[in-house]
């Protein structure tokens, strides 16, 4: 009874089984319900979180997938891929192992200062192909349509043109309302930028959330004190990354 109402709604608490076998006239403590459920291959996880997907959701994904399935590896080769992200002055992102002794986990040399709020941050926006990193820029306001474009306008083809795309490459954005308005797309249709169509919802099939984990790993390892020190890190390790 207990793996069958498990395996029927994995939500099921140890508590809900204990008081449904009592009301069965059957009594056991949470450890036996742990152990028993154990012995049979299921353990207790913290659910992982996912998009809330419509089936309008699914279907253009699924849509997506099939579409691309066969496409050769030529074809994304000559994408430019993008994409923002936010970087912690202190965080999550400065996480580090050391070497210590027991009782030591709280001696200076053995810890990472963290302020509340994370100490500040950065807005970046990036683009990369298969030939390499295109330009990294500061968003230093709070992103609008127009100034996305102006991103765009500013960085995207000078990118191209750095990592000698071939013609007619193909340009790859999320569905930010910023990035789906219909003066962006009045825009890229008027500079006759080729869009791939990018379904709702997505998991972040984007390659470039690899790249901003690369990113953010060696800026943490340099340790920025402030703001204006985090983004010349930011630049001058983007720039490091080889094509490779």
């Amino acid at each position: 009874m207990i793996t069958r109402t498990v395996s029927k709604n994995p939500r099921t608490t140890r508590g809900d089984l204990v008081n449904d076998l009592q009301r069965a006239g059957t009594k056991v403590t949470k450890a036996t319900i742990s152990n028993t459920l154990r012995r049979q291959g299921l353990k207790s996880c913290s659910a992982r979180r996912v998009p809330l997907l419509k089936p309008v959701h699914v279907q253009a994904r699924l849509k997506f997938a099939r579409e691309h399935l066969d496409d050769p590896e030529e074809d994304w080769e000559n994408a430019i891929w993008s994409d923002e992200t936010k970087i912690e002055l202190f965080g999550k992102n400065s996480t580090r192992r050391v070497w210590r002794r027991k009782n030591a986990e709280l001696h200076p040399k053995n810890t990472i200062p963290t302020v509340k709020h994370g100490g500040g941050n950065i807005m970046l926006w990036g683009c990369f192909s298969a030939k390499g990193p295109g330009r990294l820029i500061r968003v230093k306001e709070r992103m609008n349509g127009a100034m996305y474009r102006e991103i765009l306008s500013d960085n995207l083809l000078p990118s191209a043109r750095t990592l000698k795309m071939k013609r007619g490459w193909v340009f790859q954005h999320d569905n930010d309302p910023k990035h789906t308005a219909r003066a962006t797309k009045e825009w890229l249709r008027k500079k006759h930028f080729k869009v791939l169509e990018w379904p709702s919802q997505s998991p972040d099939l984007n390659p470039i959330e690899n790249l901003w984990r690369e990113l953010k790993v060696h800026v943490a390892q340099r340790q920025p004190q402030n703001i204006t020190a985090l983004e010349e890190i930011c630049m001058e390790e983007w720039a490091k990354i080889p094509a490779t």
